[in-house]
């Protein structure tokens, strides 16, 4: 990941991820008791590509246009965390991407490091699949709920801990599709330095 001295002392990292699952659902599958099971929704959630409208959200989804997720629009997450987790869980494959009803799925790129550490606002990103760049503004931690124990596996509550994804608010319109993609992220330097 090479890093690139930008305009206003900013530090521009740019990688090439693979976006390996879109999703947008009208309802929340998540609601009640976990050992109840998921509602089931009403149509496919999985999508090839999905509209974006800047400040807020996914078209179709049901957290667009929510003025109580407005910080929260969109979810990323990062396909790695699914194939750690079913490495230390002992699974035979790693669970489908769609099932932590994430909206965008990436390979390629630590996703968790882009939130704010403690509240606050996080990095800006970018991804470019191929119809222009849509920018992101992450917030805070999409943190994993109890329902990951019943839809992924037993113990991937836990196991998702640190590893559940941003949530983010999108900066501009535009359109994102499954396939290879371009992964901007501007940082201030203090983001970047420990110290």
């Amino acid at each position: 990941m090479p890093d690139h001295p930008r305009a206003n002392d900013r530090l521009v990292t740019t990688t090439e991820v693979e976006i390996v699952a879109l999703l947008t659902s009208p309802v929340h599958a998540f609601e009640g008791r976990p050992a109840d099971g998921p509602r089931p929704d009403p149509e496919p959630v999985e999508r090839e590509e999905v509209a974006v409208r800047a400040s807020l959200g996914l078209v179709g989804d049901r957290y667009f246009n929510q003025p109580a997720h407005r910080r929260a629009a969109v979810t990323v997450f990062a396909a790695e965390s699914l194939d750690l987790l079913a490495e230390n869980l002992g699974l035979a494959a790693a669970p489908r991407p769609h099932l932590p009803r994430r909206n965008v799925v990436l390979r390629g790129f630590p996703v968790d490091e882009l939130a704010a550490p403690r509240g606050g606002t996080g990095a800006v990103f970018g991804l470019d699949s191929g119809a222009g760049e849509v920018r992101f503004q992450a917030y805070r931690p999409a943190h994993p709920c109890a329902w990951m124990d019943v839809v992924l596996a037993p113990g991937a509550f836990r196991g998702l801990r640190g590893r559940g994804g941003v949530r983010c608010a999108p900066l501009d319109d535009g359109l994102l599709r499954v396939g290879p993609a371009t992964l901007t992220v501007v940082r201030s330097p203090a983001a970047h330095d420990p110290a």
